[in-house]
């Protein structure tokens, strides 16, 4: 999810635009480190001074864990905070148990408040996507009826696609406030409301069958999933033989370069503010590597995204 804020400096970039292909390099992805006797200690002793608040021994530490940090951010900013569970996650019993355990409740206050700065805050930045949004939806005219987009949000997207004859659309998103926005969105492109539903649920865990839609769209959406992996996985699972998935992510920056010091120096706040969103995920590797049959992206740098650059931009097909 793309956010803006006054509490990033605005860097500009100078990397050309240029090609993505499947040979991708990036860094390998490190492993979950093993939970060792000495954490065990310090929960034990945390669980104490929970237990006991009132105990002597309970003195506050300077040494905070990460985490820590960004609970005081968040609670400083006056957002509810909720811990990843990027390595937490297995196949989910059903769509509902995995949105409660990956999106829990949210108070209905930042939810509204969430979804309203969402509709009204991304105008500079979708005028400046649209030419690229506009060349590759145009791959949906004649191909596909059956539509889902996940992390539909506001619904920026609908009118590129959603009013050509006979088109259905299924629109995921775990903060149930988005609904009557996308609901106006697909209205104003012309979408019969018959032929729109907002699915209340998370990337991870779709409420549909097999095989049972044309294409999947994501914008802005795997910087901010619990797990990319598995999003993708679901992705190819409701996608028909042949179907094809159109994307447009922001990732992280080149390594070695200021920006992508800058982003991870900012990565945790940027977590705490924007609903988990990520500055430094390489969702084109995951992206490439999922088991999509044909890959085909293209990097872009967008000078209304600041931090949140470079974007790749393409499809992949089932």
């Amino acid at each position: 999810m793309l956010i803006h804020t006054a509490l990033y400096p605005k860097i500009h970039c100078t990397q050309k635009v240029k090609s993505v292909n499947s040979s991708v390099s990036e860094s390998t992805i490190l492993k979950d480190v093993p939970f060792h006797s000495q954490m065990q200690n310090e929960l034990n002793q945390l669980k104490k001074r929970v237990i006991d608040p009132l105990s002597s021994s309970n003195k506050f530490c300077f040494c905070c864990s990460r985490r820590h940090v960004m609970a005081a951010l968040g609670a400083a900013a006056l957002l509810p905070i909720h811990p990843s569970h990027a390595s937490d996650v297995s196949s989910p019993a059903d769509p509902m148990a995995m949105l409660n355990r990956l999106h829990p409740p949210r108070p209905d206050w930042y939810e509204e408040f969430y979804a309203t700065a969402m509709n009204t805050s991304m105008k500079s930045y979708e005028a400046e996507i649209e030419g690229y949004k506009s060349e590759l939806f145009a791959n949906l005219r004649g191909q596909a009826k059956q539509i889902l987009e996940i992390g539909i949000g506001t619904g920026p997207n609908l009118k590129y696609y959603a009013s050509e004859g006979g088109t259905s659309v299924y629109g995921v998103d775990p903060n149930r406030k988005m609904e009557k926005y996308a609901q106006a969105a697909a209205e104003t492109a012309g979408l019969p409301a018959a032929n729109f539903k907002f699915l209340h649920a998370v990337s991870e865990s779709l409420p549909l069958r097999d095989d049972s839609v044309d294409a999947v769209i994501g914008t802005l959406v795997l910087c901010s999933v619990a797990d990319v992996n598995l999003t993708l996985q679901e992705v190819r699972r409701v996608l028909k033989p042949g179907g094809i998935y159109l994307f447009v992510e922001h990732v992280a920056a080149a390594d070695g370069t200021a920006l992508r010091f800058v982003q991870g120096l900012l990565d945790p706040l940027q977590q705490a503010v924007a609903d988990g969103c990520h500055f430094t995920r390489k969702t084109g590797k995951n992206i490439y590597e999922a088991g999509f049959s044909n890959v085909d992206s293209r990097q872009v740098v967008l000078s209304t995204a600041s931090l949140i650059n470079p974007h790749i931009i393409g499809i992949a097909r089932n």
